[in-house]
């Protein structure tokens, strides 16, 4: 009996060196050396100011600025926070919801189809991308707010949609901060 304790303990101690320990620290020095970026949070920093992350999205509620997805996680965009609202398909809540931001969007731009990623949070609730489509619905409110050209929109959104990955992965998207950092840039809100 003696011996398969001693066993039983020297196993604990090997697996939680070799899984507590060693992997975990092996598999961040690997990510630090080949990926700093993206291992330390995939920063987005202007004027030596940290204001966001590529990865983790943001809440614009300004009509200049182009808008994300709804967020489920927290009180919006939390990443302590992250998870979808597990709300099934047929529920009221959640139906009532979509119904009323697809009829606010739809005063923004009458007559068109309103993307649905627009009115639906994503899995983890932080997605920092829309779809072109959600972009381009919104730029007659943009247009209007910052008294700039649609083709100067549509230009801006061009330049920030991104392929899908490695040409087959995903789909594309356009990152929401980065959009609205260059329109700052480019066309500054008045």
């Amino acid at each position: 009996m003696k011996q398969n304790w001693r066993i039983a303990i020297v196993m604990i101690l090997i697996t939680t060196a070799l899984f507590g320990l060693a992997y975990p620290l092996a598999v961040t020095g690997l990510a630090q050396l080949l990926f700093p970026h993206q291992a330390n949070g995939s920063l987005i920093q202007r004027n030596g100011q940290t204001i966001g992350s590529q990865l983790i999205g943001q809440s614009f509620s300004s009509p200049a600025y182009f808008h994300s997805r709804p967020s489920a996680a927290g009180t919006g965009y939390d990443p302590s926070q992250s998870s979808a609202s597990n709300l099934g398909p047929t529920n009221h809540q959640l139906l009532d919801r979509v119904k009323a931001d697809t009829d606010k969007l739809q005063t923004e731009n009458s007559g068109a189809p309103v993307p649905v990623d627009l009115v639906t949070s994503s899995g983890s609730g932080l997605d920092p991308d829309i779809s072109p489509a959600a972009a381009e619905f919104q730029i007659p409110r943009i247009a209007r707010q910052r008294n700039i050209s649609e083709s100067d929109l549509r230009a801006l959104i061009a330049k920030h949609t991104l392929a899908r990955q490695f040409g087959f992965l995903g789909e594309p998207r356009v990152r929401v901060l980065e959009l609205n950092l260059d329109l700052d840039t480019a066309h500054p809100a008045r």
